[in-house]
C-alpha cells in the first residue's frame, strides 16, 4: 500500500474530491484526519473511512481562520502522534460562478463586492497558507513532509465569470513554487493538484447542500464520448476517484522527487486546446 503507516490531514474532506481522497488514502494504509467547515459532513466522511476499514478523525475547522487550522493541525497530531501529509484541498468559487447552472444570477465582474474578495480569498488562497504555516513547524522538526494544496485548471487557463476564483488559484500555484525552495532543506515537498474534468457539482451547490458523491460528467445521465468537449475519448465519464488518484501519486513517495510541481489532472486533452475551438476538433470522426 502507497501510503502504509503515514498519518494525513485534508481539509475541505466533508464532500467532493476531498472525501473521495479520504478514502482512497485510507485505502492505501494512512490515518485520515478529515477537517471541513461542515462538522456533520465531516463526521460522515469518518464513518465512511472506518466502514472500509479505516482510521480516521473528523475536525471541525474554518481554514480561513488561523486559530481553526491552527488547533486543526493540533488535535491531529495529539491524536496520531504526527503528520506526514498535509493536504490544503478546502476552496469555494466566486459569487455568480454557479449561474451557467441556473443555482444563483450572474454577476458582472464591476458588481462583486469587498466582501465577496475576501471571502474567497480568505477559503482558497490564504487557507492554504494558514494550512501550510500550522504544519511547517512539525514537519521541520522531523525533516519530512508533503504539503498538498488543490489548485485548479482555471489556474491555467481563463473560465468565464469567476475571476476572483481564477486570481486565488493562481496565488496558490504561486506559493507551491516559493515554498518548494524554502522548504526543500528540510525534506519537505510541496505540490498543487490542478483538476479539470471529474469534479463534484456540490462545490456549485449551497453550503449544507446533499453530497452528490459523483463528479459532474457521471450525474448528467448516459455518457457518451462523442459529445464531450474533452478530445480524449474514453468509454466512462471522467469520476472524483481519477482526481484523486493523482493526488495519491503526488502525497506518495512515487513522487519522492517532484516538489513546485502543479500537475494537471483529469483534463482528458482539455488544456492542450488554443483558445479557439471548432466544431471538428469538439466532435473528431471516430478512430477505425
Amino acid at each position: 500500500m502507497r501510503l502504509q503507516g503515514k498519518i494525513a490531514l485534508i481539509t475541505g474532506a466533508g464532500s467532493g474530491l476531498g472525501r473521495e481522497s479520504s478514502v482512497l488514502f485510507s485505502e492505501e494504509g494512512a490515518k485520515v484526519a478529515i477537517v471541513d467547515i461542515d462538522g456533520d459532513r465531516a463526521e460522515q466522511t469518518r464513518k465512511l473511512v472506518e466502514q472500509a476499514g479505516g482510521e480516521a478523525i473528523s475536525i471541525t475547522a474554518d481554514v480561513a481562520e488561523k486559530s481553526q487550522i491552527v488547533d486543526a493541525v493540533a488535535q491531529t497530531i495529539d491524536h496520531f502522534g504526527r503528520i506526514d501529509i498535509a493536504w490544503a484541498n478546502a476552496g469555494i468559487v466566486s459569487r455568480g460562478g454557479a449561474a451557467a447552472l441556473g443555482i444563483e444570477e450572474a454577476v458582472e465582474f464591476e458588481d462583486l463586492t469587498e466582501a465577496d474578495w475576501h471571502h474567497v480569498l480568505g477559503v482558497n488562497l490564504t487557507g492554504v497558507v494558514y494550512t501550510a504555516q500550522a504544519v511547517v513547524p512539525h514537519m521541520k522538526a522531523k525533516r519530512a513532509g508533503t504539503i498538498l494544496a488543490t489548485s485548479s485548471a482555471a489556474s491555467l487557463v481563463a473560465y468565464p465569470k469567476i475571476p476572483f476564483y481564477i486570481a486565488t488559484k493562481a496565488g496558490v500555484n504561486g506559493l507551491v513554487r516559493g515554498l518548494s525552495l524554502d522548504l526543500g532543506r528540510y525534506g519537505i515537498r510541496v505540490n498543487a493538484i490542478a483538476p479539470t474534468h471529474g469534479m463534484s457539482p456540490n462545490f456549485l451547490m449551497p453550503p449544507g447542500s446533499p453530497v452528490v458523491g459523483q463528479s459532474y460528467e457521471e450525474t448528467a445521465g448516459p455518457w457518451n464520448p462523442t459529445v464531450s468537449p474533452m478530445p480524449l475519448k474514453l468509454t466512462r465519464p471522467p469520476s472524483l476517484r481519477d482526481n484523486a488518484k493523482v493526488a495519491l501519486f503526488l502525497v506518495s513517495d512515487d513522487s519522492s522527487y517532484i516538489s513546485g510541481a502543479t500537475l494537471g489532472a483529469t483534463d482528458g486533452g482539455t488544456l492542450s486546446r488554443v483558445g479557439m475551438w471548432f466544431p471538428e476538433d469538439l466532435n473528431p470522426e471516430p478512430v477505425p
